[in-house]
């Protein structure tokens, strides 16, 4: 363990040193409630299909490396491991202030998530259900200062991170590693540095697919009403760092790799588990109805991300009325007030 990435209702994100293959790991762990144990078998199963069947990694979709189970005095928590990935695209809309990405980043962007959602709806017929910004991560970080995989800092072995007892004798070099005790200190103290600027940099360090929704299966996030509110996982830090021009340069300059995360709530064409999906500004109309749904459900939810990154406005912002809350659809009275307000105009 290295730091803490983020928190949602499911679960917890942490980055980790694989010490067996050198390697940055974002690890999720589950709550070891019964239902979120069950829900996290049901996820780890779709996460296995994609990574079975992805074996040159080229489908723009995360990839689970390994799973396990940890006991702990709480009980039993489903642990799963995903590669390191950068930041979100709530991150990246962030970084230019709202102003808008530019269409040919917008294009670029949306060729790989449809190269993703083909993958998981043609070859695998899985469906998201809940694809939004927070839920599609660059490969890399937008400010490679945040990218622990840049930093030049080795991996901390064990032994250098374990709290030591007194010596008994002068520090000498280790015959085991042949590191000597002022050393590790040494490395510690960049591996704290480095562990500083990934978790209170920007904010939107890469982390695991983490579910955010609650009990009753509302997906409502964060950055519904208002553009800017944070929609990203709750995480120590502030998500800004130095001026508008520079974090807009990086914004410019990133590197638009990403793939989609977050498979907590997908399901199979064939099998769904639940009729209440995606959030509520991304939430499609069959959706709305209560009728059966497929794979179109995230297409919907993909042209609204469209809009977004190049707008920087929300498509659809549901807010509630007299008799009628923001989950409700109420087509006729949206229908008809849309229509005053334009003969008004």
């Amino acid at each position: 363990m290295q730091s803490k990435l983020g928190w949602g209702h499911f679960s917890t994100a942490w980055l980790a040193s694989d010490t067996a293959h050198s390697r940055y790991v974002a690890l999720k762990v589950q709550k070891s409630a019964q239902h979120y144990s069950e829900a996290a078998m049901d996820e780890i199963k779709i996460l296995r299909q994609i990574a079975d069947c992805d074996l040159e990694d080229s489908r723009c979709v995360v990839k689970l490396l390994d799973h396990f189970k940890h006991t702990s005095p709480n009980g039993s928590h489903a642990c799963m491991v995903f590669e390191f990935l950068g930041d979100n695209l709530l991150t990246l809309i962030k970084y230019t202030d709202y102003r808008g990405i530019p269409l040919p980043m917008v294009k670029e962007i949306c060729r790989h998530v449809l190269i993703g959602l083909d993958y998981l709806h043609r070859e695998l017929s899985i469906i998201h259900t809940d694809l939004k910004p927070e839920n599609i991560f660059l490969v890399s970080t937008i400010d490679p200062s945040n990218d622990p995989r840049k930093s030049g800092v080795p991996l901390v072995p064990p032994a250098a991170r374990a709290i030591e007892p007194p010596p008994r004798a002068p520090a000498r070099p280790s015959t085991s590693s042949g590191v000597t005790r002022n050393q590790r200190k040494k490395i510690r103290k960049k591996a704290k540095h480095v562990v500083a600027s990934t978790s209170q940099g920007n904010g939107a360090v890469a982390f695991a697919d983490i579910d955010e929704s609650d009990d009753k299966g509302d997906l409502s996030t964060a950055n519904e009403g208002s553009p800017s509110q944070d929609g990203d996982m709750k995480r120590g830090g502030g998500h800004r760092r130095g001026n508008k021009g520079t974090r807009n340069r990086m914004a410019m300059e990133a590197e638009l790799g990403c793939k989609l995360v977050d498979f907590g709530n997908a399901c199979w064409t064939y099998k769904e588990f639940t009729r209440d999906i995606q959030t509520r500004q991304y939430r499609c109309p069959e959706v709305l109805l209560g009728t059966k749904y497929s794979t179109s459900v995230d297409l919907w939810s993909f042209a609204c991300i469209c809009f977004e990154l190049a707008s920087r406005n929300v498509l659809f912002d549901p807010h509630s009325g007299d008799n009628f809350d923001r989950d409700e659809v109420n087509t006729v009275a949206t229908i008809g007030k849309d229509r005053k307000e334009d003969n008004n105009k």
